[in-house]
């Protein structure tokens, strides 16, 4: 950027008067290439304009047309704008920055105008995951280049919207595709998700752990609305059951009460464990009732 210098030479002891000439230095887009879609930020620089002067910024497609105007004041010598780039009929932009009170105006460099990228069919392969599964996501993509890299995260959905990032990692388009495989593990103690009980306090229900995720290229995220749609995270649970000896308990009912406020009666087997699959995570309340000697004695009917 030219920013010329004033140089003064004459005596500093003695009073002057000079006259400063205002100018227009530059007029620029900050990016020369960008996508239909896209924010695009432009910047002014002048020399001895006052601050609060008006400018006025004409923004013109390839043959000429107005496809927007900005009005604002001067600053510092600066002023900076943004537009967002329209997705129909413009394959470059140009603006002209206008001082009118100052009868300056300047012409931008050109800024060409790639078309729309767009992110699209953003999926899960699974609607619900278990620790260590391994999941897939894909998405089909518009305009993006063979073999660009994105950057895919992963983020856990809250419903008051302070969603929690949980990971990231790059992916590469390839024949116009997203797929990635993402090992999926909860690291966060249980014990801290809401059970039912504690949700209704605050007048909301219950929601198990949720997940969703977004693309990111060059700054530019896809699938912040959850596009992706939610994966689910769904627990398992085993429970021994042992006497006062120490030995494991057969054939005992356990019940246990799950954090969505549901429950689940399960029998041990031989080695006194009960399992649970496919449970929702959260803090579980267990009851059992030790088995009636007469189930597991084969004579007791005989008596």
């Amino acid at each position: 950027m030219d920013r010329t210098m004033t140089e003064y030479r004459k005596p500093t002891d003695t009073e002057h008067t000079e006259k400063l000439t205002s100018q227009m230095v530059t007029a620029e887009w900050v990016k020369k290439i960008a996508c239909a879609g896209d924010p695009l930020r432009l910047e002014v620089w002048t020399h001895f304009v006052g601050n609060g002067a008006a400018i006025t910024i004409k923004v013109q497609n390839q043959k000429g047309k107005t496809v927007e105007t900005l009005k604002g004041q001067v600053f510092g010598n600066r002023f900076a704008g943004r537009i967002v780039i329209p997705e129909k009929d413009v394959e470059a932009l140009t603006f002209t920055a206008k001082l009118s009170k100052h009868g300056l105006q300047a012409d931008s460099n050109t800024c060409r105008v790639l078309p729309p990228v767009k992110i699209a069919n953003q999926k899960w392969d699974h609607q619900e995951a278990r620790r260590g599964d391994v999941v897939k996501l894909t998405a089909d993509t518009r305009n993006i280049a063979e073999g660009e890299q994105l950057m895919l995260m992963i983020y856990e959905y809250d419903q008051d919207g302070a969603h929690d990032f949980i990971s990231k990692f790059p992916c590469r388009v390839k024949d116009r595709k997203i797929e990635a495989d993402w090992a999926y593990e909860y690291h966060e103690d249980t014990d801290d998700i809401a059970t039912d009980q504690e949700m209704k306090k605050s007048g909301r229900s219950y929601n198990p752990p949720e997940y969703f995720w977004v693309a990111d290229l060059h700054g530019r995220r896809f699938g912040e609305k959850q596009e992706s749609g939610l994966l689910k995270f769904k627990d398992w649970l085993e429970v021994l059951v042992t006497g006062a000896d120490g030995e494991p308990l057969s054939n005992c009912d356990v019940t246990v009460k799950f954090a969505d406020g549901t429950d689940k009666t399960v029998r041990t087997n031989s080695e006194g464990v009960a399992q649970y699959q496919d449970l929702v995570p959260g803090p579980v309340k267990v009851e059992f009732e030790e088995p009636d000697p007469s189930d597991s004695d084969p004579g007791a009917d005989d008596e």
